[in-house]
């Protein structure tokens, strides 16, 4: 049988993960400059910490664990008999992989809540899992790069994310990328305005599927799940509003009037913009995107997603939002957080199309040793020891092979220096240093190696 690894997963030469840490270590170099503090979740939790924290679409896609042992040994045969997964799962699975690192933060945070100093400034590079149709720029298991802060309810933060998206993406070179913007309260005054306040989830996620389904798609979705044609029709100009960001903010103030929570979630909108714009931007530019919702339940505030450069058909490239309330779910109310994701994947995939990769040098050593035998492999392991403790890169050829081979393998490498030890060098306690680049060839003791090398 044909060894395979299951669908929406990928196996990572050399050369790919060197171009994904130099994706990572831009990131994390970021993250530390805003200061943020690294720390890391389990990859599984209790279901109960997951279900229920994204939505029903949300629910679907996390990946379940199976109790260890017989599981279904304690499982009531009538409930067997039913054949129905979802009473099912819950008798036979307490724990699942994690869907995304804002859930797991949050309980982080509740669990932690004594030893940690607020505002927490926490960022988090884990991979996630989630059981969705893999196709190009979605994937089942994957890493996010996430910021959060937790203890503030200052706007500022807000802005401060703008930023570090926008210096992140300068920094990998990744011009024309949109910081989109838009507040969830903005979305629940215009369910309130409309008459569907009742039904303002199902409302946003057909609202966030604008760009997928288009206006008769969304407008289609929303009137199947039981929301009135005059409601709909009140909302339509949303679907085409156009013009600069305070224009479009102007129009929002005028449509949510009737609003106390819509004209707040205006007021949020235009502090953030107004200090961007005053502040600048390096490469991003933001844009008020009011259709814009993102389809997680937790969102309370401002909502940003980060769309690549039109060049690229590609998905978002990032995401996240304000949730005042997201630790309440733990049982520790009126702590207000705001964080954003990077989509690693998806950069990855945009920085290759662009050909926007640097050129990055896997590792490798500075020197080979050629293998000539056991005595001179001996030899040469004493010497390699000692380039080791000073910080030089050094490996022996494993095989006492051919000349050619073990020359070509450091070509293939390339690999900057040989060292060919035979009998009369062991016999001279000394070294021949080729430089594989100029072909030049030098005799050294151990000491006059380990100064070249280092020079």
């Amino acid at each position: 049988m044909k060894p395979s690894i299951p669908k929406g997963t990928r196996d990572f030469s050399p050369t790919e993960l060197a171009n994904r840490n130099y994706i990572f270590n831009t990131i994390r170099a970021a993250f530390e400059t805003f200061g943020f503090q690294p720390i890391e979740t389990p990859s599984f939790e209790n279901s109960t910490t997951l279900m229920g924290k994204y939505g029903e679409e949300g629910d679907r896609l996390i990946f379940k664990i199976l109790n260890s042992g017989d599981y279904l040994n304690k499982v009531d045969e009538k409930l067997l008999s039913e054949k129905d997964s979802t009473k099912l799962t819950s008798q036979i699975s307490e724990k699942a992989l994690r869907y995304d690192l804002t859930v797991p933060f949050a309980r982080y945070v509740v669990q932690h809540q004594n030893d940690i100093t607020f505002p927490f400034k926490r960022y988090q590079i884990q991979p996630v899992w989630r059981a969705d149709r893999p196709q190009k720029g979605r994937f089942r298991e994957f890493y996010q790069c996430d910021a959060d802060v937790v203890g503030s309810k200052s706007l500022w933060q807000e802005v401060e994310f703008i930023q570090l998206y926008d210096t992140v993406f300068s920094k990998l070179g990744l011009a024309g990328t949109t910081i989109k913007i838009n507040n969830r309260k903005i979305l629940s005054g215009i369910a309130e305005v409309i008459g569907a306040k009742d039904k303002l989830i199902d409302f946003t996620v057909a609202l966030d599927k604008l760009d997928k389904i288009g206006k008769d798609g969304v407008v289609k979705e929303m009137l199947s799940k039981g929301i009135t044609e005059n409601a709909i029709k009140k909302v339509s100009p949303l679907f085409d509003v156009e013009g600069s960001n305070t224009a479009k903010i102007n129009s929002l103030e005028a449509m949510l009037q009737t609003s106390e929570e819509g004209i707040k979630g205006v007021e949020e909108l235009r502090f953030v913009c107004n200090s961007v714009e005053e502040l600048g931007l390096q490469s991003a530019t933001l844009e008020v995107d009011v259709t814009l919702a993102r389809g997680l339940n937790y969102y309370t505030g401002a909502i940003f997603e980060v769309a690549a450069p039109k060049e690229v058909n590609m998905g978002s490239i990032g995401g996240g939002g304000r949730y005042d309330d997201l630790t309440g779910i733990f049982g520790m109310p009126d702590v207000s957080g705001v964080g954003i994701s990077f989509g690693l994947d998806r950069i990855y995939l945009v920085l290759e199309e662009l050909g926007l990769f640097k050129t990055v040098e896997l590792p490798k050593p500075k020197v080979l040793f050629v293998n000539f035998g056991e005595a001179e492999a001996l030899f040469s392991m004493k010497a390699i020891a000692e380039l080791r403790k000073n910080n030089i890169k050094a490996e022996l050829y494993p095989d006492n092979a051919k000349m050619k081979k073990q020359m070509n393998y450091a070509n293939k490498r390339e690999i900057e220096f040989v060292v060919i030890v035979g009998s009369q060098e062991i016999e001279k306690n000394e070294f021949t240093l080729k430089n594989m680049i100029s072909g030049e060839q030098t005799n050294c003791s151990l000491q006059e190696l380990v100064k070249k090398l280092k020079a």
